[in-house]
């Protein structure tokens, strides 16, 4: 097979799997994600690895919209609240470090948690208040998950990006919000 083909196919099975997957995703987590976010005081995001990637570019769009939005780590990280949401991403809902700081967010300040993952039976089940299940291929490869074709968890990655920016444009539409006047979030000494 040539090479266009080949890009092609792989375009197409990828852009399949994503839309099989964002289609998978309950409306109602979503639904609820959306209003924790919105009445929170600040968004607190954790997540290691590529995850952490996606996750960063979530907290940006919604520094894009006005909400406090902080990656947990960042040189300017300020304190959590209880009046705050703590949004943990992992796939497995195992990572160590992830996992780690929604005990400590628990135990410590209590306040409100979500999980965005992929495995609904992980120790994170009985941390957070609840679950965006982003029902995907990780390394248990659970009878339930979309599979996928692509390297180990990027499907589960790619969706994670991918909502942000759709919860982002439901945002947006919802509050009314001028597209021209979100600039005035964005960075102006690049």
């Amino acid at each position: 097979m040539a090479f266009k083909e080949n890009y092609e196919k792989a375009c197409t099975d990828v852009l399949a799997e994503l839309q099989k997957t964002m289609n998978s995703i309950d409306p109602a987590s979503l639904e609820r994600l959306v209003e924790e976010i919105l009445t929170a005081d600040q968004v607190f995001f954790v997540g290691v690895g590529r995850v952490m990637l996606a996750l960063q570019c979530v907290c940006k769009r919604l520094a894009h919209l006005g909400i406090k939005a902080h990656y947990v780590g960042e040189i300017t990280e300020p304190a959590i609240t209880k009046k705050d949401l703590l949004i943990v991403g992992s796939g497995s809902g195992g990572s160590l470090f992830p996992l780690g700081i929604a005990k400590k967010a628990r135990v410590a300040v209590d306040c409100k948690i979500v999980h965005i993952g992929s495995n609904p039976n992980s120790e994170m089940k009985d941390i957070c208040d609840f679950m965006v299940r982003i029902p995907v291929r990780t390394k248990f490869y659970l009878e339930d998950e979309i599979d996928s074709c692509q390297p180990m968890t990027s499907l589960f990655e790619q969706s994670v990006l991918l909502l942000g920016d759709v919860l982002a444009k439901m945002i947006i539409e919802d509050r009314k919000l001028d597209m021209k006047a979100l600039w005035k979030y964005h960075a102006n000494l690049e």
